[in-house]
């Protein structure tokens, strides 16, 4: 073999060695990539039934007379009637707020039309804050006592919200965290390890994870029902998780 044809030769070696490491190398990158790449998301969900501990209790009621001082009067006897109610279900009514004072003067409205039966329209809201919710849903399901005894409810718009119905609410959220969170992750886990066995890989480490946000739910979801208006709520938070599979 002449010095050139050795020459040629080891050149043709080094060449293929090259070629064949860079695929070595290429192959493994690949298989290192989509072994990275192999990952599942599950998602754990941890409920809580919980009871509402605060309730607010907006009362709008109204008053008409050609008599301003008559319209007051009127105002500060159904006043009277409402603390009554509210006395018979416990409820302390220190708490109670006065939120608006509305005075209408048929008079000065420059578009009233025929004759003006009362001149006067006194219209006062008060807001009723209470840290037992029963009674107040007791005190607001006896409603009717108050119309028995003249006092002229108003459901309307008033400050501080729509006004007659109780709004319950519930304040003890960050209590249930710590468990719940523990709860959705460990019920994330156990989604996660079943599809791993179902798949024949095993469960590697956490890739990502999102807590969720928590939510407070009405207990008995139903058409026109909202949070705000059930004594008892649900709260549930979602974990999205995704494992490495091995």
């Amino acid at each position: 073999m002449t010095p050139d044809s050795r020459s040629h030769l080891a050149i043709a070696i080094a060449l293929s060695v090259g070629v064949a490491l860079s695929g070595f190398f290429i192959g493994r990158g690949f298989v290192q990539s989509r072994t990275a790449d192999r990952f599942v998301t599950v998602k754990g969900v941890a409920e809580r039934e919980v009871k509402a501990d605060l309730a607010l209790w907006p009362i709008r009621f109204v008053a008409a007379s050609n008599s301003l001082g008559e319209a007051q009067a009127e105002i500060a006897r159904s006043t009277r009637q409402i603390l009554a109610l509210l006395g018979r279900h416990g409820i302390d009514t220190e708490t109670m707020e006065v939120l608006g004072l509305e005075v209408q003067d048929a008079y000065a409205n420059p578009y009233r039309e025929g004759p003006v039966t009362n001149r006067f329209i006194v219209t006062q809201t008060i807001m009723v804050r209470s840290t037992e919710p029963d009674s107040i849903m007791a005190a607001s399901q006896r409603v009717g006592d108050l119309l028995e005894a003249g006092v002229l409810l108003s459901s309307g718009y008033g400050p501080g919200g729509p006004a007659g119905t109780p709004t319950f609410l519930f304040t003890r959220l960050n209590d249930y965290k710590p468990d719940m969170i523990a709860e959705a992750t460990a019920a994330a886990r156990q989604a996660a390890a079943q599809f791993a066995a179902d798949s024949r890989s095993s469960l590697g480490g956490i890739r990502r994870a999102n807590q969720g946000i928590f939510v407070i739910l009405p207990r008995d979801q139903a058409s026109g029902v909202t949070e705000e208006s059930q004594l008892f709520k649900t709260i549930r938070v979602v974990a999205t998780i995704d494992y490495y599979l091995d």
